[in-house]
């Protein structure tokens, strides 16, 4: 089963916007080179993102912006523009009812995997793309500490 990075490229997407806003043309290419897909699904990313009302863009122009400040956009805005409802687990609806494991393992999975949802909703929602630029700025000058070290 493969997992989805709509979630995670679409963060990436974001964070690169407003790092590089102003210093590089914001082509769907530039950013993909970057998240390491196709600008194709670049594109589709941030038809989802405006839409959801995180970015504004203008047909034709490499200037996507961010909609609000990244201070102002959590991580679970993010999640529901790219994953919607979707939910983090999913519970086998193919069991043996006769089993006493296949019975019942629907309905249990079912209401611990809510509960972990939930609590995950709550911490992505704690989290905000400002955080996340700000922890990619700090490993970024830390690297770049350690080269200078390294010269």
């Amino acid at each position: 089963m493969k997992i989805s990075t709509r979630f995670s490229d679409s963060i990436h997407i974001l964070a690169f916007i407003n790092i590089y806003a102003g210093k590089i043309p914001l082509t769907s290419t530039n950013i993909a080179g970057s998240v390491e897909t196709s600008p194709v699904v670049v594109r589709r990313l941030m038809s989802q993102l405006r839409k959801a009302g995180l970015i504004t863009t203008i047909h034709g122009a490499a200037d996507p912006q961010l909609a609000k400040d990244p201070s102002e956009i959590s991580l679970y805005d993010i999640f529901l523009a790219v994953e919607g409802d979707s939910h983090l687990f999913a519970v086998d609806p193919k069991t043996n009812p006769e089993c006493v494991v296949g019975g019942n393992i629907q309905e249990t999975l079912t209401a611990y995997y809510r509960q972990a949802e939930v609590a995950a909703e709550a911490k992505l929602a704690q989290i905000s793309l400002q955080d996340i630029i700000n922890t990619v700025l700090v490993k970024q000058a830390q690297k770049e500490a350690q080269q200078r070290k390294e010269e």
